[in-house]
């Protein structure tokens, strides 16, 4: 899996998780543009970020890099 698609994947799961970027950034500690940056821009959290990101997005990080469906 290259970089493009696990960041396609986590773009999909922000989107579908229902939850407003802002709320999102401020349950793991960043902007609400830097989700947004994540979602639009080829940029792709820290991993300590990524984590927490997973964890609000109920979403496991395995199927984010494409370990697991």
């Amino acid at each position: 899996m290259e970089l493009k698609d696990i960041q396609k994947r986590l773009r999909a799961a922000i989107k579908s998780s229902g939850i407003q970027q802002k709320d999102i950034a401020k349950q793991i500690g960043v902007s609400a543009q830097t989700v947004s940056k994540y979602m639009n821009v080829n940029v792709f959290p820290a991993l300590d970020t990524f984590a927490k990101l997973c964890k609000v997005l109920d979403v496991s990080a395995g199927y984010i890099l494409g370990i697991e469906e």
